[in-house]
């Protein structure tokens, strides 16, 4: 049996001339945080959509949960919980009874799953405070609250850290982290703010002008991400020989008299440092510098970073 919670093939959204999203296969697995990034505009929220059924795709196919979402969108929408725009919440209302009033459209009868998905994002139960006196934060809050109110196996959040202080954005990724390890819940997130998704996510995907460009762990982007160790040195052309001759090390850049680089992973900071010193050299510095995220990002993308 497949792991796989979401899986779309050919995945296509066109109106008229312009192509929102071109030919998308997705694939998140259960279990697991999958952070779909990309600039405003990159056809996410499309993808999102189409995903939640908002929105007929033009070609290609959606299956959820192992079955085809054409066809049995009753059977599998009640398991999924999303945050695509917000909710609209009555603002002379509190949190408790705005949510009391979806419990009731969605037919819960339990009337612990308000109490329970309160305390989740941490609001209060029946506080007399009005939905137009909350803070952007407690207001996003309220909306994860409305999104897993009925305990859905699966959570589709667009851009849900948007607008939120740095506390805020903390106090969500913990949310959503919990969520997915102690709740075990599915998590398929979109942002443009790739420093946060690195945090968060186990698994990434990079999308551009509707186009999905990589698909990949957390884990293997980063391997993919450029290490090179630099070196202050007396003569950098003489420490680039000895990186040759002595270790093997073909890839070395001179940059200038006194600047080396080289980008081998077997290079040992340490084990190059003493055969410089050992053959005469200074050596007044030595860092390990690694690619990030962003960087990553703008490599594929060709353009310009998105946070």
């Amino acid at each position: 049996m497949s792991d796989l919670i979401i899986e779309t093939a050919g995945l296509t959204k066109q109106y008229g001339a312009q192509v929102s999203v071109s030919h998308l296969d997705l694939h998140v697995q259960k279990g697991r945080i999958y952070g779909l990034l990309g600039r405003n505009g990159a056809g996410k929220t499309t993808a999102m959509k189409m995903l939640l059924g908002l929105t007929a795709p033009t070609a290609g196919t959606v299956r959820l949960f192992g079955r085809p979402l054409k066809g049995h969108e009753k059977q599998l929408l009640p398991r999924i919980g999303s945050l695509i725009e917000s909710p609209g919440f009555y603002p002379n209302l509190t949190g408790t009874e705005n949510l009391m009033i979806f419990a009731r459209l969605r037919h819960l009868t339990d009337t612990g799953a308000v109490r329970h998905a309160l305390g989740l994002v941490d609001l209060p139960y029946k506080d007399k405070k009005l939905y137009s006196q909350y803070s952007l934060g407690m207001k996003q809050r309220l909306a994860i609250a409305l999104a897993v109110m009925h305990d859905p196996d699966l959570l589709i959040l667009d851009e849900p850290i948007n607008g939120l202080d740095p506390i805020g954005i903390a106090e969500m990724r913990a949310f959503i982290r919990t969520l997915c390890d102690e709740g075990g819940k599915t998590v398929l997130i979109s942002s443009h703010i790739l420093s946060e998704i690195a945090l968060l996510a186990d698994d990434i995907g990079i999308i551009d002008h509707g186009i999905l460009l990589e698909e990949a762990s957390l884990k293997a982007l980063e391997q993919k991400n450029g290490r090179y160790l630099q070196f202050q040195v007396s003569d950098a052309q003489a420490a680039a020989t000895l990186l040759q001759n002595r270790l093997g090390i073909r890839n070395a850049a001179v940059r200038d008299g006194h600047t080396l680089t080289a980008a081998d992973p077997q290079l040992d900071a340490g084990e190059a440092v003493t055969l410089f010193v050992g053959s005469g050299l200074t050596v007044w510095e030595a860092h390990l510098y690694e690619d990030t995220l962003e960087d990553y990002f703008k490599k594929i993308t060709g353009g310009e970073g998105i946070a």
